[in-house]
């Protein structure tokens, strides 16, 4: 029985995400590993690109401020050190990347918004699985 690439991939997929884009807000909770001990830390923010969307590799960029300082951060999807990442609002952007956001602050970088009840979220999970 041979095993092919494309059911090695499929194999470390994770599912029960929804379909990201950029504009929207989410919520990762990611393992952070210091020394001998682990933990789990949140980084909230808007996503500003998407990268290699419905394959393995698929990333997201979110930017958050705080303090009026902007972090920036990629995450792997479908890496291991990913626990959960929660789908908190989207709004409405005409653009896949939303770079224009880094120049924004204030009453600019408003965006649109549209909330997500806990329905409408697994729905979209449904979709998409």
């Amino acid at each position: 029985m041979s095993v092919t690439i494309e059911q090695l991939r499929q194999e470390g997929k994770k599912t029960g995400y929804p379909q990201f884009k950029s504009g929207q807000t989410v919520k990762v909770h990611y393992s952070v590993k210091e020394g001998d001990k682990e933990r789990i830390q949140m980084f909230e923010g808007l996503i500003i690109s998407v990268n290699g969307n419905k394959e393995l590799s698929q990333s997201i960029v979110v930017r958050r401020v705080s303090d009026g300082h902007a972090v920036e951060q990629g995450f792997a999807i479908h890496s291991p050190n990913i626990q959960k990442i929660e789908l908190i609002k989207e709004g409405k952007v005409r653009q896949s990347r939303i770079f224009y956001m880094r120049e924004r602050s204030g009453k600019s970088a408003r965006l649109k918004e549209k909330f997500y009840s806990d329905k409408e979220v697994k729905e979209m999970i449904e979709k998409n699985a």
